[in-house]
């Protein structure tokens, strides 16, 4: 396996998502997860944790724009009450780029409130460097085997970040309830969010079982009497240029 925290920007060919036809249940929390646009470690093969990631390319700039042209003509994230990011500058940048879109108004919206539980896996020793230099320096974790192995020294493990990211986005709807809230993510915590929330087993716990795209959309209603999760879409990413 290779590259296992990075988000590799990979393909992106084929079906852009899939979206329920039905509201969700009455009351429950809606948790809108936006994938950031492509950003420059994606592009160079980089680690990108606090210090390998520069923000977005021009590639993820537009994507990002195409996106905010969506919502603005759509209204479909008007409801909102809450933005939020990780502490990495592709998400924090894909957030203010929609920050006009989301909500009544950025006025009323507020600033986009940034946390440190929503990044990506933290890769420790490796953030930074390029793929091939991990590789060499410390190997590839096989997490098919041993999900509970860091990826470098002083990062985490897989099955360590899907525990704490997926905890994050229920911490979102616990502070939230009965809203809807967007937060600007990163393709691994959409997959852990996946992973924990329908119950996939451990033993498929490896990274990129799916591929998240860029600028893309995944939405989920909690409902709190059931402490139940509805997907209600995943990987929308209509009208998002590719290239």
């Amino acid at each position: 396996m290779s590259e296992p925290a990075a988000e590799d920007p990979g393909s992106e060919d084929g079906a852009t998502g899939v979206l329920r036809v039905f509201p969700p249940v009455t009351g429950s929390t809606r948790i809108v997860l936006v994938r950031h646009g492509e950003a420059e470690c994606n592009l160079n093969r980089l680690v990108g944790g606090v210090n390998g990631c520069t923000g977005l390319t021009a590639l993820g700039r537009r994507q990002v724009a195409e996106l905010a042209d969506r919502l603005y003509e759509s209204g479909e994230l008007r409801d909102a009450t809450a933005l939020y990011s990780s502490v990495l500058p592709r998400a924090i940048e894909t957030a203010e780029r929609l920050r006009p879109v989301v909500g009544p108004g950025p006025a009323a919206l507020g600033p986009v409130v940034e946390d440190c539980d929503l990044c990506e896996l933290h890769p420790g020793e490796s953030d930074g460097m390029s793929w091939n230099d991990v590789i060499e320096e410390f190997g590839v974790p096989d997490w098919d085997r041993d999900p509970d192995a860091p990826i470098a020294p002083g990062g985490e493990s897989w099955s360590g970040f899907i525990v704490r990211a997926a905890d994050a986005v229920r911490a979102l709807a616990r502070r939230h309830p009965g809203e809807m809230v967007v937060a600007a993510v990163h393709a691994g915590v959409i997959e852990s969010t996946m992973i924990s929330f329908l119950g996939i087993q451990p033993e498929v716990y490896r990274r990129g079982w799916i591929h998240i795209m860029h600028a893309s959309m995944t939405e989920w209603a909690w409902v709190p009497d059931e402490d139940r999760w509805i997907l209600v879409r995943f990987n929308d990413a209509s009208g998002i240029p590719r290239a």
